[in-house]
């Protein structure tokens, strides 16, 4: 594919992704009164990326989806599979450890108790954990337009710039839920800021998965992990009840094992690389679509 069309492409998805996706907002939460709570409100937004990218692959660019990772790839992946199930709840723990060790939260695991009306805190964790991978389609419209489409097509798909750009991309299309009620940041720049660069650490490592699984299915069990476990539980620990942390600090708060995870991440990468580079035979790896990962 040419590179015209490619840029073509890219300037379509956007274009698609932000005015649909904030014109979408403006009419639920303007017209019709919708909290941004409210999943009437959420999942026609946050699938436009997903028809986004449908639609220029289909119509656009006429590329296919020979690339777009829908394989499942259940037996070659399951590995992935379970990092990005498991993987945030184990990032929530370090979280909150990390709150102890700080001074900021004071051990106690009661606020679970309220995750689900009449039920204990430990059974209604189980469920929640259960209930993750039943709403990964939920999270497939973000992942399969921004970690599958897009980020591949910016730089030359070169990986430390391509997730840079669309971490900051994928921030700014967030923006307009600080202003309808999704979150309450306190200073609204500085919570803007923080968000960016959540989203940035996040998509390091939905990139990561991504391509080391070669299937959209696991970044998108992540996504919904991150959302459903990591900012659910942290959220519901660090920010409650009157003395709780305010929004930017629980957010950086989770934000940085998160922050972590994809500095080690990129650390193993780069190294892997070097030593593939360095080996006399340079085996090929493949993956999604058939095309060669490293």
């Amino acid at each position: 594919m040419s590179k015209t069309k490619k840029n073509r492409g890219v300037v379509a998805f956007l274009a698609l992704s932000f005015a649909g996706t904030w014109l979408w907002l403006w009419v639920a939460h303007g017209v019709l009164g919708l909290s941004a709570l409210n999943p009437l409100l959420q999942l026609p937004g946050f699938f436009m990326p997903g028809i986004a990218a449908l639609v220029v692959r289909r119509w656009v660019t006429r590329e296919g989806f020979a690339d777009a990772g829908l394989r499942p790839r259940l037996r070659a992946a399951w590995p992935y599979y379970l990092a990005a199930w498991l993987g945030p709840l184990a990032l929530a723990a370090v979280t909150m450890a990390l709150a102890a060790v700080l001074g900021v939260w004071h051990p106690d695991l009661s606020p679970l108790d309220e995750l689900a009306p009449g039920v204990a805190r430990w059974p209604a964790l189980l469920v929640l954990m259960l209930v993750v991978p039943l709403l990964t389609p939920v999270y497939w419209g973000e992942e399969f337009g921004w970690t599958s489409y897009l980020r591949p097509r910016l730089f030359g798909g070169r990986v430390l710039p391509s997730v840079v750009a669309t971490g900051v991309i994928w921030a700014v299309w967030h923006y307009p839920l600080a202003f309808i009620g999704y979150t309450d940041f306190e200073n609204v720049p500085l919570g803007l800021l923080i968000w960016t660069v959540s989203c940035l650490c996040q998509e390091a490592v939905l990139a990561w998965l991504y391509l080391r699984s070669g299937t959209v299915w696991v970044a998108s069990l992540a996504h919904a992990g991150n959302n459903m476990v990591l900012f659910l539980l942290t959220g519901q620990l660090l920010s409650h009840g009157g003395d709780g942390l305010g929004a930017i600090a629980t957010m950086l708060l989770t934000t940085a094992p998160v922050a972590a995870l994809a500095g080690w991440l990129a650390w193993r990468s780069r190294r892997r690389a070097r030593a593939l580079n360095a080996s006399p035979v340079r085996p090929v790896l493949h993956g999604a679509g058939g095309s060669a990962r490293g």
